[in-house]
């Protein structure tokens, strides 16, 4: 293991699932990325090999076919994953979190049909709330669901779905009136409903159509893409867990794991800008010594390094609050906002000790400048963290007058 963001009291099992994961990391992940990334290519072998470790399944139950590991487990795999690159984590990510909702939220019918075949990587998850006229105020989603008999039909525009192209199973966040009286407050009456879908572009069933990959600055080979519904029917025993009206607190529930989940992908960033940065100032030299034996740079290093591990202990005492069945919004809101602004900032020092050779493309520190932005906007920005954060700081110490 790498000297920084070490964890202690990990059992055997957990050991061993790690040291596999770095190795396919080291091996199969940081060797190819940089080049696939400016080709903005799916990255195919390397999900096939992930899928082969078994790690669509990590947190699925075994009795589905799943390895049964908890958040922790999840979050440090994904961690080691981010190291080697971004954007393959948020293919897992994605996929993760659907399986989660599934697993707390979904019928047994729904439970049955969907999560073995999740756990083999058959299945693809990717999960939409976004839409194109609204970013944190989830409650103005107009995406709409109507029931029709048997069926709900669907319309709408959603954004900014990852995995939205290879998915096949899309958990889609709308509004759902029937049941809720006028007045009813916006969050009780949404309702998320588990589209079923073919890969890729275009109309992927009737009603239903992924336009095509979006073009960003960083984060790429995943396909992040809009969803179109146009009258789109799907089954009635498609609603998760099978009452409507409940959408918006499955989907609250799936992204409070997320965010834990992105605070581990900023600490795997941060350490891999971190392991080029003291590996660049050990080479380089000026003045006629390396750059590292010059104080200012052991100065920054030392920030790094710090940052790096603070970090990773708030990533992983959020896991460990949620694995324990407490409630961690507290918890991962602060490890997502840490963990993502000390990303970006430790990015840009080991930016900076690159110097010149930072801007050019040849370099992948290059690379990890374009990727570190997403983490503080993605599972809710950071000023929606310290929203949440407040509120609940508030509730711990309220004033007693």
């Amino acid at each position: 293991m790498s000297r920084l963001a070490q964890t202690a009291g990990l059992t055997d099992v957990q050991q061993e699932i790690l040291s596999t994961v770095r190795d396919f990391v080291d091996k199969e992940i940081i060797p190819v990325a940089t080049g696939l990334e400016h080709r903005d290519e799916y990255p195919q072998q390397i999900v096939d090999g992930l899928k082969e470790l078994g790690l669509f399944g990590l947190m699925i139950p075994e009795e589905y076919g799943g390895l049964g590991e908890s958040l922790l487990t999840y979050a440090l795999c994904v961690e080691e994953i981010a190291r080697g690159w971004m954007s393959v984590s948020g293919i897992i990510n994605t996929h993760f979190i659907v399986a989660y909702m599934l697993k707390q939220h979904g019928t047994q019918e729904q439970k049955e049909t969907f999560l073995p075949r999740m756990a083999a990587g058959e299945v693809r998850g990717a999960f939409s709330m976004s839409e194109p006229g609204l970013g944190s105020d989830v409650s103005a989603i107009t995406s709409k669901g109507v029931k029709d008999g048997d069926e709900y039909i669907l319309n709408g525009q959603k954004m900014w779905l990852t995995n939205g192209g290879t998915s096949t199973l899309v958990a889609v966040l709308c509004r759902s009136d029937e049941g809720h009286p006028e007045g009813t407050a916006p969050h009780k009456s949404m309702t998320t409903f588990l589209v079923e879908k073919e890969p890729g572009f275009g109309e992927v069933r009737p009603g239903l159509t992924i336009p095509g990959k979006i073009d960003k600055m960083g984060y790429k080979g995943v396909d992040t893409t809009e969803l179109i519904m146009d009258d789109l029917r799907i089954p009635a025993n498609r609603v998760l867990g099978g009452v409507t009206g409940r959408g918006f607190y499955q989907m609250m529930d799936g992204v409070e794991v997320g965010r834990v989940n992105v605070a581990a992908r900023g600490c795997g960033v941060a350490q891999r800008a971190f392991e080029l940065g003291v590996s660049y100032a050990q080479q380089r030299h000026t003045f006629g010594k390396p750059i590292a034996q010059h104080q200012a740079i052991q100065f920054k290093l030392a920030e790094m390094a710090t940052k790096v591990e603070a970090a990773h202990a708030m990533m992983v005492n959020a896991a460990r609050k949620k694995d324990s069945g407490e409630r961690n919004d507290l918890e991962a809101g602060m490890a997502k906002y840490l963990a993502s602004e000390y990303c970006k900032e430790v990015v840009e020092d080991a930016f900076r000790i690159h110097g010149g050779y930072g801007f050019s493309k040849e370099y992948e520190i290059e690379r990890l400048y374009r990727e570190a932005p997403m983490l503080l906007i993605g599972e809710g920005t950071a000023e929606i963290q310290k929203m949440i954060i407040g509120r609940r700081l508030l509730e711990e110490y309220r004033f007693q007058g």
